[in-house]
């Protein structure tokens, strides 16, 4: 199938995924424990996919783009935590569900934000530009809202969290600029080399998508039979919300920045998508009593992929049209 053909129809592959992964899951037990031990194999085959998409001359240039990165630092650590801070008034007095709703919407993605950016027409170089900052942004933001939510709340920071970001970001990105050196040497191979790994991003995310949703499948569906009393019904009305005015908020940027449109797209699925993945682990090691906030994650993390399937088509369509 061909790369256009493949983008022109994404939204219906994700849609499909979701709900072919989560019928998977909720259809046999053992479906899940292989969704969850394959999404992070699968994430880093998309990364590398992606990086390999994006020439590093591109990635160099985008690192001096002061203004794109001001806006996404603003946007990412000033306006968003205060928005958050809006979101926590109006949850439940339940401090396990509302440190798994600050956590979560306090982290920017740094793994497939870029590959959303690339398929949503955005600027993934600066997407791949702005990740260290995204990164030491939410290595400093995470602390104080851990402190905010108590002592008893503390995880300590396990090797595994740390080494899965290595792995998945780090490894593929060493593999890219390794590649990117022998393409460059070999012009006469750039063509053809792109034009295969262009088909790869696509089907790449539909499989993460479907592994996900079997993997929280279960989880999901037992917290939503007691959504209404213990308070998740509001934490999902705060994620809803949050996708919303995360788009609105690039758009009000990208004018005052004066970004170009493929710019303001990136900063949509920067501000809308949150760093689950590596927020999960941490809350899986809370206290007993903390259960709820791993619950609330997962709960993001499949609002969040929904989200994006809506931001693909909307974001390039109707937001920041060219």
């Amino acid at each position: 199938m061909s790369t256009s053909l493949l983008e022109r129809h994404q939204v219906w592959l994700y849609l499909a995924a979701v709900s072919g992964g989560a019928g998977a899951g909720l259809a046999s037990s053992s479906v899940g424990p292989i969704g969850d031990r394959l999404v992070w194999p699968l994430l880093a085959a998309l990364l590398l996919a992606t990086f390999l998409l994006v020439p590093m001359a591109h990635v160099r240039r985008a690192l001096a783009d002061r203004r794109f990165a001001s806006a996404i630092l603003v946007g990412n650590f000033i306006v968003l935590p205060c928005i958050v801070a809006a979101l926590m008034t109006v949850l439940p007095d339940h401090p396990p569900l509302r440190l798994g709703v600050m956590l979560v919407l306090l982290a920017p993605c740094i793994d497939w934000v870029i590959t959303f950016a690339q398929l949503g027409r955005g600027d993934a170089a600066r997407a791949m530009a702005v990740t260290p900052l995204n990164l030491l942004g939410q290595i400093v933001l995470l602390p104080v809202a851990l402190g905010l939510a108590g002592a008893q709340a503390r995880p300590a920071v396990s090797g595994d969290v740390l080494m899965l970001v290595i792995v998945v970001v780090a490894v593929p990105l060493i593999v890219a600029l390794a590649l990117d050196r022998w393409i460059a040497a070999a012009p006469s191979a750039r063509g053809i080399w792109r034009t295969r790994v262009s088909r790869l991003p696509v089907p790449l995310l539909t499989a993460v998508l479907a592994c996900v949703a079997a993997a929280h499948a279960d989880a999901l569906v037992d917290a939503l039979e007691h959504a209404v009393g213990s308070g998740l019904i509001h934490a999902l009305g705060a994620f809803v919300a949050f996708l919303v005015v995360a788009a609105v908020l690039a758009k009000v940027l990208a004018v005052v920045w004066r970004l170009p449109a493929a710019q303001g797209r990136t900063l949509a699925f920067s501000f809308g998508t949150r760093n689950s993945f590596v927020i999960l682990p941490w809350v899986l090691v809370l206290p007993a009593g903390w259960e709820m906030a791993a619950v609330v994650v997962v709960l993001q993390s499949l609002v969040e992929l929904l989200g994006m399937i809506a931001y693909l088509w909307l974001i390039p369509r109707k937001l920041f049209p060219d």
